[in-house]
Order: structure tokens, then sequence, then C-alpha cells
């Protein structure tokens, strides 16, 4: 028996690529990430293929409402570093929701794909809407 592997076409992918809309609302951060990371990645398709950029777009509305469970909401952080001595930041969770909701997800979904030359690209494809509206319309009817 012959066992043939075959790599999709990349004009074939970028024209078969979807949108999807996902509404945040009341949803866990963790599991809305690790959807969106999956719908990103195009790891939903049988013609997946790590070394390529074969995912969909992704339009995420209402990051405002999206919610964490247990105590996460009083405990978890956001810490960056600027590289000099003294630089670090440590901003918590809820003064993070009250800046830049969108930014919370955004980080979630980064954090949740591969560390690699395709996560830039892939995240392109991703938008995030603090609230119900979105400039996407009459995509959403297809």
């Amino acid at each position: 028996m012959i066992q043939k592997t075959t790599l999709p076409e990349l004009k074939k992918v970028e024209a078969e690529r979807k949108w999807h809309f996902l509404d945040a609302k009341d949803q866990v951060l963790g599991r809305l990430s690790t959807r969106i990371a999956v719908l990103l990645a195009g790891k939903h398709k049988r013609t997946y293929t790590p070394s390529m950029d074969c995912g969909d777009f992704v339009v995420v509305t209402n990051a405002s409402k999206v919610r964490l469970t247990g105590s996460k909401p009083e405990e978890k952080f956001y810490f960056r570093h600027s590289g000099y001595a003294g630089g670090a930041k440590v901003i918590p969770y809820k003064r993070q929701m009250e800046n830049d909701p969108t930014k919370v997800v955004m980080l979630a979904v980064k954090r949740m794909l591969d560390d690699n030359k395709l996560r830039a690209r892939r995240l392109k494809r991703l938008k995030i809407y603090p609230g119900a509206e979105h400039g996407f319309g009459g995509l959403e009817k297809k």
C-alpha cells in the first residue's frame, strides 16, 4: 500500500478561508480563547498542516463581557517589563478590563498559539470588539 502525503496549495487555502463570528458575552476566557486559537490555526480542517497558515478569520464581539471563574478576577494580573532596572509593570485584571478589554482576549489567544513565524500572521485575522457592534455586517449572512 502506497501512502502519500499531500500538502494543500496556498492559493486554495487562501480562497477557502471562512469567517467565524463569536459572541464573548458570559463566555469563560480560557475556553473562548482555546476555540479562537483552533480556528485561527486551522486545526478544525481536514487540510490542516502545521507548517502552513490555513486558518480562518475570527470576529469576537462583546469582549468586555467575558468572564473568569473562581477567584481569578481578584488574583489575575498582567506583567510586562521594559528591560530597564525597575521597569516592571503589573496591571490587575480588573483595571485591564476597564482600560482595554480587547487586550485581555488578544493576550489569551496569543499565548495559546505556537510561538513561531506564523503566529503574527494568524493574529492579523483576529478582530476583537468590546461591544456588540462590528464592521463586518455583510459577511455574517453568508
